[in-house]
């Protein structure tokens, strides 16, 4: 079997390719694409309030339920320390205590897809350079709790930090597969 192809016998026995793993992504923000290399993301999740209604002249007693507001919890991220410094300014200027406007952007989260477009390399955006995988655009997100690095003389480990992100709305887009695309 080739690099980067899909078992025939788990196609034919499943009917479905295999499931992604979580171990590759890329994230960036903002338009210009900065970002870190983040070791991992968690809480990307979506609400719907239940609002139950119901008539009064209503033959039922049990009342009608219909979808109320979308809400979304924070992501925590974390990454290893660097210096890049659009994204460390970006971080700064939203827990600046010199309170100014917040500055919104969007993230986008891309996972890729390592049976049929392992990375060799690192890769700056998988839409560039993969196919398949899902990505997530968060819109209007921006920093509201940054733990810095625990300091200890005595571990050698990467130096990781945290953020904590709020944003208004999330998108979950699949990515198309070579022979998705060909097929349109």
């Amino acid at each position: 079997m080739a690099f980067g192809t899909t078992s025939a016998a788990y196609q034919q026995s499943t009917g479905a390719a295999y499931p992604f793993t979580k171990m590759n992504f890329v994230v960036s923000i903002g338009d210009s694409g900065s970002g870190a290399a983040f070791t991992e993301i968690t809480g990307l999740d979506a609400n719907v309030d239940v609002v139950e209604f119901r008539q009064g002249n209503s033959s039922s007693l049990a009342p009608v339920k219909i979808p109320g507001l979308v809400k979304h919890g924070n992501i925590t991220m974390k990454y290893g320390v660097t210096t890049a410094s659009d994204f460390r300014n970006w971080i700064a200027a939203c827990i600046d205590s010199q309170r100014g406007p917040i500055p919104r952007t969007d993230i986008l989260i891309e996972l890729i897809d390592t049976v049929s477009a392992a990375p060799k390399q690192m890769v700056d955006s998988v839409s560039a350079s993969a196919e398949g995988g899902m990505m997530w655009t968060l819109t209007g997100a921006w920093v509201t709790k940054y733990s810095g690095v625990d300091l200890n003389s005595m571990q050698s480990e990467v130096a990781i930090e945290t953020i904590e992100i709020a944003y208004e709305e999330l998108t979950t887009i699949p990515m198309p597969t070579a022979a998705a695309a060909a097929a349109e």
